[in-house]
């Protein structure tokens, strides 16, 4: 297994990830879309989600495709990101056909930033505007760190962010995955000077920090997050991708392994604080020659392209003014 050529979930032939965000809200918006439907499902383990459209996502519901995909800050603010999504791919006869009719399916999760110290005193909903620009700025490069979803995220001790990795599989299959990370959590260890992710880490796309040289179980620091704001302000929300051809069933299954990936990069993790939720998408390029193999390896590759794009999530994370929270590089001494 090695990386994708971007190490980006953009990796996966076909999909297209854009952001937007507004440094005076201190918040944003990410859209993952394709130039056609693409098949998907989800999971959701955390305890308190926010949500948009996600029913249908169900392996029993019809829903073949979706349009596109919606992370958003905003807590249900940003779930209007979607709105704005689904209005621009009307605009361009994108949608499921109902006849004469055509109807955008954008499922959407969400994270809470209203407490991060933003100005949130907004007279009109911004989140539909965010999740236009987002739409029209979907390419295959995007950037991560401070940037859509993750602009306005916070961890525990540390301020978060959004990630991205990918991994090609032997037999050719690309697996990527993509992350707003706000966890009540944190990624890194009682030390925070080491990632949880640590393990996964390849060609130190997290900074080649190391393990934590502490052994055995350790006490976990008072958290930060906490003391600056409402411990309620949580959750990770992502997506994970494939250009396996798998059905709504499997792609579930695909999204269960996932989360794997937030409980091995953040302690703790799926709390009932924490909205903790993944969508599994497939555009379904590359037929499967041994389903159920194939499926356990997918969903590994899953949980480590997840572990991964957390840890980027927070290493790639820039300083702001007004931030509540250093980065880790701060901490660091490294910028």
């Amino acid at each position: 297994m090695h990386p994708g050529p971007l190490n980006l979930i953009t990796d996966v032939a076909g999909l297209r990830v854009g952001n937007a965000q507004d440094a005076g809200i201190n918040s944003g918006t990410t859209v993952l879309t394709a130039d056609a439907p693409f098949a998907c499902s989800y999971a959701v383990l955390g305890g308190a989600p926010g949500t948009r459209e996600t029913d249908l996502l169900e392996p029993d519901k019809s829903a073949p495709g979706v349009d596109a995909l919606v992370l958003s800050g905003g807590s249900a603010f940003g779930l209007a990101a979607a709105q704005g999504v689904m209005d621009a791919l009307h605009a361009a006869g994108r949608g499921f056909a109902v006849y004469s009719a055509r109807v955008p399916l954008v499922p959407a999760a969400i994270l809470f930033d209203l407490l991060n110290g933003g100005h949130k005193n907004w007279s009109e909903n911004p989140y539909p505007a965010l999740g236009r620009a987002a739409l029209a700025a979907a390419d295959h490069r995007f950037a991560i760190g401070s940037a859509g979803a993750g602009m306005g995220a916070q961890t525990a001790m540390h301020k978060g962010g959004l990630g991205s990795a990918s991994i090609v599989l032997d037999g050719g299959i690309t697996v990527g995955a993509l992350v707003a990370v706000n966890p009540l959590g944190s990624v890194t260890t009682p030390s925070g000077r080491h990632f949880w992710a640590e393990p996964f880490e390849i060609d130190k796309e997290f900074g080649d920090l190391g393990p934590d040289p502490a052994r055995g179980l350790q006490a976990l620091p008072d958290s930060r997050k906490s003391a600056s704001m409402a411990a309620l302000g949580n959750t990770t929300i992502g997506i994970v991708a494939t250009d396996a051809l798998l059905d709504k069933a499997q792609l579930k299954r695909m999204a269960v392994a996932s989360h794997d990936g937030i409980a091995r990069a953040i302690v703790p993790a799926h709390s009932p604080h924490d909205g903790d939720l993944v969508f599994a998408a497939s555009t379904g390029a590359v037929p499967l020659t041994a389903p159920p193999q194939q499926l356990t390896q997918i969903g590994h590759a899953a949980a480590l392209c997840l572990s991964r794009a957390i840890a980027r999530a927070v290493w790639e994370a820039t300083p702001m003014p007004g931030d509540l929270l250093p980065t880790l590089r701060q901490e660091l001494g490294l910028i």
